[in-house]
């Protein structure tokens, strides 16, 4: 019979709030523990405050896991200190890591205190690197044989140590120093003789990560190996720790919402959108805005420098929201792809005249065919009315000849900056659209009216 969530979850806080225990303990009996976390994580933390003091503590711990860090955290306040500690030391390495690092310094080494010596130790180590780094992401989970053991060896070894291992995908191979000589797909052992030396199933093609490598090259190095875990070496060699491709999903996923909630024009969000204090939510966007609301004032600026062309030739300011959002929907465009490119390593900084190329001529064919199509909705308009009055056919060229310029610069604007910005050390998805749209907005207006005096002079100016 299939388990429906919301089905479920309202009966299990139906039987929470009659207190009838008998009954709950019955009704989640059939289900692992694992199947049935993801479904009452969903569920408020004061119901599950209660059903973790009545039920198993494998429940409680799968499903504990599954909570985002606030709601953790509220969690443990409402239990006893005995059931708090039961739950952080139960909880892996990585994931309880990365609870402590977002609490306040004070509350992370009250809980530290809750956890037994060993896991304490394991805890303060993993927080000793470097925040987003590797080293604070690894688990200390894995299983490492020796070189020298036969295949049958290598098995009784995996059966004895390999039962509360995240991953058994890969064993590692290591010397009598716990060096790193590589590592094998369980499957190799497997289908090997029980007498075959694990030497011979070792092929030298291993990738490895530094414990201070930040978590972004390790998404690249993931992507690169298609690998289900990573060892962490040491800078002597010795593995430390494995990475694995649960841990990288979640990275990928916080760094994709991160990198287009910068191209919306916000800092990122470190909570949730729906459970991130209001008033730190606007501080968030506040900064931004500020600074693209001064930023648009410079258009003010630009086009009071052009006041007299305006007096003289009103018509051209029909023209201006057109031409100034077509130069920055244009480079928004070309700072999305550059971002997306960089982040899936598809080029280098080194490729960047290899990227100016592409859209010197990409922005060319753009700007032409919205030049074409501004040309001929002048054109169109003046065989039907006097709008534009006797020089029409002047402004349609003022107009079509500015949108090639405004495109082809919005263009390598929007394509140049994040290269510029990640060659001096900062996030290329900084340069978000709305800036690259600011930048792009004063200096279509100067390319527009720079184009319009060289056109109109004698005429209408």
């Amino acid at each position: 019979m299939p388990l429906l969530a919301g089905d479920f979850k309202a009966e299990i806080s139906t039987l929470l709030a009659n207190r009838d225990h008998a009954t709950l303990k019955a009704r989640l009996a059939p289900w692992l523990p694992a199947d049935v976390a993801p479904i009452l994580a969903e569920m408020p933390v004061e119901q599950l405050a209660i059903l973790f003091r009545s039920g198993s503590q494998e429940l409680a711990a799968s499903t504990f896991a599954y909570l985002d860090n606030s709601a953790k955290h509220r969690l443990l306040k409402m239990l006893t200190q005995a059931q708090a500690a039961t739950l952080l030391n139960d909880l892996q390495p990585d994931d309880r890591t990365a609870f402590l690092q977002a609490l306040p310094l004070e509350i992370a080494m009250q809980l530290l205190g809750l956890l037994t010596p060993g896991e304490r130790k394991i805890a303060q180590d993993l927080l000793a690197y470097p925040e987003h780094s590797v080293g604070q992401m690894m688990t200390l989970d894995y299983v490492a044989v020796r070189a020298e053991w036969t295949v049958h060896e290598a098995l009784d070894y995996i059966r004895r140590h390999g039962y509360d291992r995240e991953t058994l995908n890969v064993i590692y191979v290591v010397d009598e120093a716990g060096r790193l000589l590589d590592d094998v797909r369980v499957r190799r052992f497997l289908l090997a003789e029980n007498s075959t030396p694990v030497r011979a199933l070792m092929d030298g093609n291993y990738a490895w990560l530094s414990p201070n490598d930040d978590r972004e090259k390790a998404l690249v190095v993931f992507r690169k190996y298609d690998r289900a875990a990573l060892p962490v070496v040491t800078d002597d060699g010795k593995i430390i720790g494995i990475v694995t491709a649960d841990d990288m999903l979640d990275v990928a996923s916080e760094e994709a919402t991160e990198d287009i909630q910068k191209l919306g024009g916000s800092e990122a969000l470190d909570e949730p959108y729906t459970t991130i204090p209001l008033l730190k939510m606007v501080k968030k966007r506040a900064g931004w805005l500020v600074v693209l609301f001064i930023g648009e004032m410079l258009t003010a600026t630009a086009m009071s420098f052009f006041e007299d062309e305006i007096a003289k030739a009103v018509v051209l300011a029909l023209f201006v929201p057109l031409i100034i959002s077509s130069g920055g929907n244009a480079g928004s465009q070309a700072a999305t792809l550059v971002i997306r490119a960089l982040a899936l390593g598809e080029f280098k900084l080194r490729d960047w005249w290899r990227v100016m190329r592409r859209e010197l001529a990409a922005g060319t064919a753009l700007g032409i065919i919205l030049g074409l199509i501004g040309f001929l909705r002048i054109a169109v308009w003046s065989l039907f009315s006097n709008i534009y009055g006797e020089h029409w056919l002047l402004i349609a060229t003022t107009v079509g000849i500015s949108l090639v310029g405004i495109v082809l610069w919005g263009s390598l604007m929007g394509s140049m900056l994040p290269l510029l910005l990640k060659r001096v050390g900062f996030d290329p998805a900084t340069s978000s659209a709305p800036f690259v749209a600011t930048l792009v907005d004063v200096t279509g207006l100067i390319i527009y009216f720079s184009v319009a005096f060289l056109v109109l002079s004698g005429t209408l100016l």
